[in-house]
């Protein structure tokens, strides 16, 4: 896959930069003063219990809510002023299943290539080329309410990929499934993160999706309580492990799959 970056794009700029972001349900503030940037090429991990703000940042970043303080950046490209230039850069699969369950993978893939206005014979071309990515080269005609909720999975992650961002954002990409069909998702994004030079936003509250190597962003109640590789995040909260750290810095008990 080829992914669209400018020079610019590659030398300068963080491929995500949050900068100073709040925002308020009404009274209730579920994000506050955030502020993070995400290097190109690069798995990060945004941990936070249940309510910690993930999915609000997410609809920020995706430009689902306006971003009103604050400001939002992929790749240089500032989500309010420029969403084109900006979300054109983004893929993104969100926690509900958003595949239509009535129509083929080849239909859905299809549908969405035309939406970014990919010809058919390169739509064609790219299909084939990420279902065999994500493992699923065989289901081109299946019904996608056939398949099974990793499988649903991958091709949602398929079509976030299908025009070709640099930037791919996951929010609890493997809620529901089980242990080894998260084990085999996770395996494959990181895997892209290696070959093909994207940079991953991956949200969860499991504790056990997180690796040492990893950069990992930290929200509590709406607050960032750290950033950072996640070494240095252990390291700073004086705990021996990730689980203990992040019980400490989210103020609750960490959570692993079950």
């Amino acid at each position: 896959m080829q992914h669209v970056r400018t020079v610019t794009d590659r030398a300068v700029a963080p491929a995500l930069d949050v900068a100073a972001v709040s925002h308020s349900y009404g009274r209730k503030r579920a994000l506050d003063d955030v502020s993070f940037s995400i290097a190109p090429a690069s798995f990060t991990v945004l941990l936070g219990l249940n309510g910690a703000g993930k999915t609000t940042l997410f609809s920020l970043i995706s430009h689902l809510y306006d971003t009103r303080q604050g400001a939002i950046r992929i790749f240089g490209h500032d989500v309010r002023r420029a969403p084109g230039e900006a979300l054109r850069r983004l893929g993104i699969v969100f926690q509900a299943r958003t595949l239509d369950a009535d129509l083929s993978v080849y239909q859905n893939l299809s549908y969405h290539a035309s939406l970014h206005g990919i010809g058919s014979v390169e739509a064609n071309r790219r299909i084939a080329s990420l279902l065999e990515t994500v493992e699923m080269s065989g289901s081109l005609h299946d019904k996608a309410g056939s398949l099974s909720g990793g499988q649903m999975r991958r091709i949602e992650i398929a079509r976030a990929l299908l025009h070709q961002p640099p930037l791919l954002l996951l929010d609890e990409a493997t809620v529901g499934l089980d242990v080894q069909s998260r084990a085999g998702i996770l395996a494959n994004i990181r895997k892209l993160v290696e070959t093909e030079g994207i940079s991953v936003f991956w949200a969860t509250h499991l504790i056990d999706e997180v690796e040492e190597h990893d950069d990992v962003v930290v929200l509590n109640q709406g607050r960032l309580v750290a950033s950072g590789k996640v070494s240095d995040v252990v390291k700073a909260t004086g705990k021996d492990d990730v689980a203990s750290a992040f019980g400490m810095l989210s103020g609750g008990r960490a959570e692993a799959s079950k």
